[in-house]
């Protein structure tokens, strides 16, 4: 009997350190869960604590702003400008008498500049067979200050916005402003219609609407700067319909005036060129969401101007551009802030039919050639504010026949290629720095380049597309 109670002991203490031990085990679990879900909530805190304080200083600025604009509030008078002409002061007059007026228009600010250096000289830089027109040339050599962007934009009324682009930049060592963007656009039109009339960047393709201070590299892909001219903007109107479908899908066409690098001359009365494009996209999950397009530009070109500035090619005939475009975005359980990652990628086919006007005079030589162009890239975010990426890049056309034997039009003996990495830092979502790196296997001779951009944003702006 003394046994059995023994053994009954016995077998109940070794049960019982068992379970103890389990429910230690469980409890080191739960304290470990605990502390990772206590690390994350920390990091997010933080990081709202640092967007809170960005916010509460931003409201001081433009509380201080508001002040100031009530108390001189009256027109200013008539003054003297600097170069000695009579400068008008603009007031813009609100509909009401209410402080929220001092902020129309909303305003802003995009400060760049780049540090670039060459193995060989950008002076020198074109890429045979494809003559380059525009704005195609390389990022200025050395410490350069970029385009600084003027914003001015808000809503005409209960119907209408209208949105100001005003680069200034210098050219030759003197400073200039160009009127990149001005429209406006309806804002009220039934069925998911939208309209935009004035300038504004085509539609055609993915980066061509995006502007120089969102893009994920400091220069725009080979395929943009040969089609395109680095980018296509034009004087037009544009008509968009958003279909009401759970699948994003939305149609657009332009009608344009064709005066801008691909076409030239304002054709057919200045309303020669027209632009249609076709975007479809949707979420995959609550991580993935992706996009995908088709577009197409048709225009007429009269004495089109590429290559050397002093004496260029003069195109002249019709030039069409066919795009498509794909781009997925991927993000742990929609957090865009702590991890994400972005492939897109893009394929052009450019037919120029005509002829060419060489430089040294001559008779035009008939020019019929198909070329096309693509890039590949993908950035990576492995942890807050820092960004990796890489871009590949190319480019390939027909021979135009013997007659542009040795000129700027004949095929070239290799395909263009470049091989791009660049990481950037954020301190906030107002500022960025980034180091480049280029491998260029498009010129007259392989080049290695590498530089410094910095990006940075005061004031009003507006939210970017997908």
């Amino acid at each position: 009997m003394r046994i059995s109670l023994r053994l009954a002991v016995l077998a109940l203490g070794i049960i019982s350190a068992g379970v103890a031990q389990a429910q230690q085990s469980e409890i080191e679990q739960l304290r470990s869960a605990v502390e990772a879900m206590r690390s994350d909530y920390e990091a997010r805190i933080t990081e709202l604590e640092r967007r809170l304080a960005v916010a509460e200083q931003n409201a001081l600025q433009a509380n201080y702003a508001a002040r100031q604009a009530d108390s001189t509030s009256q027109p200013a008078p008539p003054q003297e400008s600097e170069l000695g002409g009579r400068q008008e002061s603009l007031a813009f007059a609100p509909a009401t008498g209410s402080r929220s007026a001092a902020f129309n228009p909303a305003v802003g600010v995009i400060f760049q500049g780049t540090a670039w250096n060459f193995n060989k000289d950008p002076d020198d830089y074109a890429i045979q067979g494809f003559p380059l027109g525009g704005e195609a040339g390389p990022i200025d050599e050395g410490l350069a200050l970029g385009e600084t962007e003027l914003i001015f934009n808000a809503n005409v009324d209960d119907k209408f916005t209208g949105w100001l682009t005003a680069a200034l930049a210098l050219e030759d060592g003197e400073a200039i402003v160009e009127i990149e963007e001005a429209w406006v656009e309806a804002t009220a039109l039934p069925a998911g219609f939208g309209a935009r009339f004035g300038r504004f960047f085509s539609g055609v393709g993915y980066l061509n609407a995006r502007h120089r201070h969102t893009w994920d590299f400091a220069d725009q892909p080979l395929p943009y700067k040969t089609f395109l001219g680095g980018q296509y903007l034009d004087d037009g109107v544009q008509l968009r319909w958003l279909a009401p479908t759970d699948l994003y899908m939305e149609f657009g066409g332009e009608w344009l005036r064709g005066d801008r690098y691909p076409t030239a001359g304002a054709a057919k009365s200045g309303a020669g060129t027209y632009s249609l494009f076709a975007k479809f996209g949707g979420d995959l999950g609550t991580d993935s969401s992706w996009l995908a397009g088709l577009s197409y530009l048709d225009g007429t070109a009269v004495d089109r101007p590429s290559g050397d500035e002093d004496d260029p090619l003069l195109f002249n005939g019709d030039s069409t551009l066919t795009a498509a475009e794909f781009v997925w975005k991927w993000a742990p359980n929609g957090n865009w802030k702590q991890k994400n990652l972005i492939i897109q990628a893009e394929y052009f086919w450019r037919d120029d039919s005509g002829d060419y006007a060489l430089p040294g005079g001559g008779s035009p030589l008939a020019y019929d050639a198909d070329q096309t162009g693509w890039y590949a890239q993908a950035v990576y975010q492995p942890m807050p504010r820092w960004r990796v990426g890489g871009r590949f890049d190319g480019l390939a056309t027909d021979n135009p026949g013997s007659l542009f034997d040795g000129t700027e039009l004949a095929a070239p003996g290799s395909d263009p290629r470049r091989y791009t990495i660049m990481t950037d830092w954020s301190n906030s979502e107002f500022s960025r720095l980034r180091l480049q790196f280029t491998r260029d296997e498009s010129g007259p001779s392989d080049d290695t380049q590498w530089g410094l951009q910095y990006i940075h944003s005061i004031g009003a702006h507006g939210a970017h597309t997908f």
